[in-house]
């Protein structure tokens, strides 16, 4: 099987890897732009890997006259810049020592070597500039039947990075197979070191989380992720159990993906310092769980805001949104406050006006909108 597509045969792609091969080098790419191409998915990186040591790699870009940001230039990664292109080079890397969050790494000389210190096979493959495919450790039969297997020994890749527990889930919602369930392997390796989770820093696993949740249907593997203890450490007091309903209600309404209204069904204790939310985001989780009416929240917040507390009462009441409902959202989402503080004065002034605004508009918006001037006024 030979790699086909147009990022692989783009002037960046080719520039970067002749720059290596012409010196002697060997230069793959690997990891996502590998495989997302064989699965006919969407390519956001590109990443190399080269026997080449960063310091030779730095000087040959420098001497084409390339652009050079030294990424990560002391675990061996520089990025080399063509034509607004930017592509990741690492040196092929070994693990000397492990800790569960960090590891201690060495540059090796084999592509075997740095194959077995990647987390899943489908992450192994590797493809030089004319397409061919090398696979050192049988990741190509994974991918293809979407099997999300680890490298080797499940528990000891689990103990080199604990992230990989969320990492397992949040690649088998992406690519794995549904139908054929998760790798058991894995998911018994997850079990027993769950509590490993606890070790990672809390915006390593949001941001783990929400990748895991903006997948097309992240239910079955968040089920999963449960099952093993996993979701418990992550957001405690959490409930999986509207999420598939939520992602079925989300379909039928023609709603995008969306990690933060899948958040909001899943609840929790201190979600947003649990998960180090930005700021933005937490405003959005805090809104969406908020006990503020849909049509308010249409009103303040736009018909986005009112399609996803639309959803997510629908998940919890296990139906379909009502087509009215939908149509009011947008209706509340239209409106304008009829009546301003101008109205009021000067008969009111400073607290009582700002109390005799909120009053008014209160009363208005429990009418459906429907209240008059006069009648907010009288």
């Amino acid at each position: 099987m030979k790699l086909t597509a147009d990022w692989l045969t783009s002037r960046p792609a080719q520039t970067v890897c002749a720059l290596l091969t012409d010196a002697g080098f060997e230069a793959w790419f690997v990891g996502g732009c590998v495989r997302n191409t064989l699965l006919n998915a969407p390519v956001a990186d590109l990443d190399l890997s080269t026997n080449a040591r960063p310091d030779v790699v730095v000087g040959l870009a420098k001497d084409a006259g390339l652009r050079v940001v030294p990424t990560g230039i002391e675990h061996g990664t520089v990025t080399i810049v063509v034509e607004k292109t930017p592509i990741e080079i690492t040196t092929f890397r070994r693990d000397v020592a492990t800790d569960g969050r960090r590891a201690v790494v060495a540059f090796a000389d084999t592509l075997l070597e740095d194959a077995r210190r990647r987390d899943f096979t489908m992450n192994a493959l590797y493809a030089d500039m004319d397409g061919n495919i090398a696979d050192p450790l049988g990741g190509l039969p994974d991918l293809q039947a979407r099997h999300v297997r680890f490298i080797e020994d499940p528990e000891r890749r689990i103990q080199e990075d604990y992230l990989r527990i969320l990492r397992f889930f949040r690649f088998h919602a992406w690519y794995g197979d549904v139908d054929a369930g998760i790798d058991a392997d894995g998911l018994a390796a997850c079990a027993m070191h769950v509590e490993g989770i606890q070790t990672l820093s809390k915006e390593r696993i949001g941001q783990e989380m929400l990748k895991l949740l903006a997948a097309p249907d992240p239910a079955p593997a968040v089920a999963s992720f449960a099952s093993c203890g996993g979701l418990m450490q992550v957001l405690p007091g959490a409930d999986h159990g509207a999420l598939s309903v939520l992602v079925h209600v989300e379909g039928v309404a023609g709603l995008e993906p969306d990690a933060i209204r899948r958040l909001a069904v899943l609840g929790g204790q201190d979600v947003t310092e649990n998960l180090r939310l930005s700021k933005a985001k937490a405003r959005r989780y805090g809104l969406l769980r908020d006990d503020m009416s849909t049509a308010e929240i249409a009103y303040r917040f736009g018909a986005d805001a009112g399609m996803d507390k639309l959803a997510l009462q629908a998940a919890s009441l296990g139906c379909e949104i009502d087509p009215k409902a939908i149509e009011f959202v947008h209706f509340a989402a239209r409106q304008h406050f009829p009546i301003t503080a101008a109205d009021f004065m000067p008969a009111l002034q400073g607290a009582a006006l700002g109390r005799a605004i909120k009053d008014a508009e209160s009363r208005w918006i429990a009418s459906g909108f429907m209240l008059g001037k006069d009648a907010l006024l009288g």
